[in-house]
């Protein structure tokens, strides 16, 4: 995950909590897991991660992850 803090250098409480949902939403996901490690997919699925659309005019095979 990126960390996405604040340029002044300070710190973004509300950023910090969202943060942490992030973490506990991807332990509980992994703790319920059948397989030793949560793979790529899944992780995006817990998260919430929309794929991003490529434009038609793009050639070639889309990037692996």
């Amino acid at each position: 995950m990126v960390s996405r803090r604040p340029s002044s250098g300070g710190s973004d409480p509300v950023a910090a909590l969202v943060e942490i949902d992030l973490y506990g939403e991807l332990m509980i996901a992994a703790s319920s897991a059948d397989e030793e490690r949560l793979s790529p997919d899944r992780i995006d699925e817990v998260l919430r991660v929309v794929p991003q659309r490529r434009p038609e005019s793009a050639q070639g095979p889309e990037p692996r992850r």
